[in-house]
C-alpha cells in the first residue's frame, strides 16, 4: 500500500503542476494544492479514459500516467474556474 500511495503523490505533484501552470491558475494554490488537483485529476482522468473505452489508468509514474491525471487536473481547474465566475 505504500508505494501506490507515493506513485500518487508523485505522479499527482507533476500532473497538477503542470495542469497549473496550462491554466495559470490564480490565486495559485501551492505545492500541497497542486499535489491534490493532481490526484484527484488522475481519479478523474482515469474515469474518464476507462468510460470512452480507452483503459488508460494511473499505473505508475510513466508518461501515460502523468497525462491522464494531468487531462484530468485541467479539466477540474476549467470547472474551478467557471464555478467562481458563477
Amino acid at each position: 500500500m505504500g508505494i501506490e500511495l507515493l506513485i500518487w503523490i508523485v505522479v499527482g505533484a507533476v500532473a497538477g503542476l503542470l495542469a497549473s501552470l496550462v491554466m495559470r491558475t490564480s490565486p495559485p494554490y501551492g505545492l500541497v494544492g497542486d499535489m491534490l488537483i493532481g490526484i484527484a485529476g488522475g481519479l478523474l482522468g482515469g474515469f474518464l479514459f476507462n468510460l470512452m473505452g480507452m483503459g488508460a489508468e494511473v499505473t505508475g509514474i510513466n508518461l501515460v500516467s502523468i497525462l491522464v491525471a494531468f487531462i484530468g487536473s485541467v479539466i477540474i481547474l476549467a470547472l474551478v474556474r467557471v464555478m467562481r465566475r458563477v
